[in-house]
């Protein structure tokens, strides 16, 4: 087992100079729609900054991701995503085929490239096609969001351009313990935590106030968080890790319940760039929800009849304090420069009712489809979707490799 506690905990330091809706998605159901425009960070959301280059020089971009079909190839996908972007008002089409949409309706020739199980075939089909940026649109490899990162890791291998974060940026922040840590060192809020390896039991109450919510420790999309994570005492807390042991074969993190409102952060941009969009909120009907229910289980996510009997909404956030959100970009900002990330990612802050804001976790990777909360967000900013993607590209195609 190991713990973390917090030394002086509360208060947040300066950082030191730097040194599908399916598992692996993120973003719960659509939020407001319409034309809204919004000044951010001193310019339009929709603009492009200072020194990106002429976009008419990236002309060619393929979209990798994980596909089911391992015999496929981009003539394959492209009709797929014809067919779906046809049908889009009846189903929602997969994200990579609404990022290539977007694309070619900023001028660039793009092709579709997806992976079942066989990266020399992406790296062969890359080698073929020559583009110009590769557009990261992968969420697991083999159906395992775990491995992610190996999108990244071969398009480094074969020297390709990429949008988004890095092996490393993915990892670190997949690992819920391991970002806690690193933002800990940092001066930032975290809940205090233990850790339990498979197969090793929680025998012994921690030295830690219950409630304890317990999740798994790699795991995004609140995949194994369930009304039963949150436990009062040493017994629920064994059989809940135990549960976590057996259900998904790996680790269990168990850390403090922080009683608040739970906000997604979405930012985009890199180094002092880096810009926090409008806030969204996941927000529960008082009436039928005790504060304890109030957390983001898979249900309270995906499940749209529960999300309509507890009256659970994704809200643009309602106001807050001037120097709470401040406060908020600042933690932010040293996160992305923290877990190393690039271009977009999203932080899940609990915001107490004294206004202290703790971090929970990170998404390197979030969810960017259509109507989902960082497509919202980017939209109350100023920019439609297809703007939104064009973007995560400049941003790409702006800042020196890593």
């Amino acid at each position: 087992m190991f713990r973390l506690r917090i030394q002086g905990r509360g208060a947040l330091a300066t950082p030191p100079t730097p040194a599908r809706a399916s598992p692996g998605r993120s973003g719960g159901l659509p939020l407001l729609t319409g034309p809204v425009t919004a000044k951010l960070c001193g310019r339009s959301g929709g603009s492009r900054p200072a020194g990106f280059p002429n976009p008419a020089r990236l002309v060619k971009i393929a979209v990798v991701f994980d596909s089911p079909y391992a015999s496929w190839g981009p003539l394959e996908h492209e009709r797929q995503m014809e067919k779906e972007v046809a049908r889009w008002q009846e189903a929602e089409p997969e994200m990579e085929y609404q990022v290539a949409n977007a694309l070619r309706e900023h001028g660039h020739e793009v092709q579709l490239v997806g992976a079942r199980d066989d990266f020399g075939a992406l790296l062969e089909r890359l080698g073929e096609f020559g583009p110009d940026l590769v557009f990261n649109a992968a969420e697991s490899f083999r159906g395992d969001a775990n491995l992610d990162y190996l999108f990244p890791a071969f398009l480094e291998a074969g020297g390709w351009r990429y949008t988004g974060s890095t092996p490393l940026g993915l990892l670190v922040t997949r690992n819920k313990a391991m970002s806690k840590k690193v933002l800990a060192w940092h001066g930032i809020r975290v809940p205090e935590f233990v850790t339990y390896r498979v197969g090793e039991p929680a025998q012994r109450a921690p030295d830690l106030n219950f409630p304890l919510i317990i999740k798994p420790l790699m795991s995004d999309a609140s995949q194994g968080i369930a009304q039963a994570s949150l436990v009062k005492d040493q017994e629920g807390l064994a059989e809940r890790v135990a549960f976590v042991h057996e259900r998904f074969a790996q680790a269990a993190i168990a850390e403090e319940y922080v009683e608040g409102r739970e906000l997604y952060a979405s930012l985009i941009g890199n180094g002092e760039t880096v810009e926090l969009l409008p806030l969204t909120e996941l927000v529960f009907d008082k009436r039928v929800t005790r504060p304890e229910e109030r957390i983001a289980t898979r249900s309270a996510k995906w499940d749209e009849g529960y999300r309509e009997r507890k009256g659970i909404r994704n809200l643009f956030a309602r106001r807050i304090a001037a120097r709470t959100r401040a406060r908020l970009e600042e933690i932010c900002r040293t996160a992305c420069r923290a877990f190393w990330l690039r271009d977009y990612a999203r932080m899940d802050v609990r915001l107490t009712a004294s206004g202290e804001i703790w971090f929970i976790e990170a998404n390197a990777n979030p969810f960017i489809s259509y109507g989902h909360d960082m497509a919202n967000a980017a939209l109350k900013a100023g920019m439609k979707y297809h703007d939104f993607i064009e973007r995560l590209v400049d941003e790409a195609a702006a800042r020196a490799p890593a």
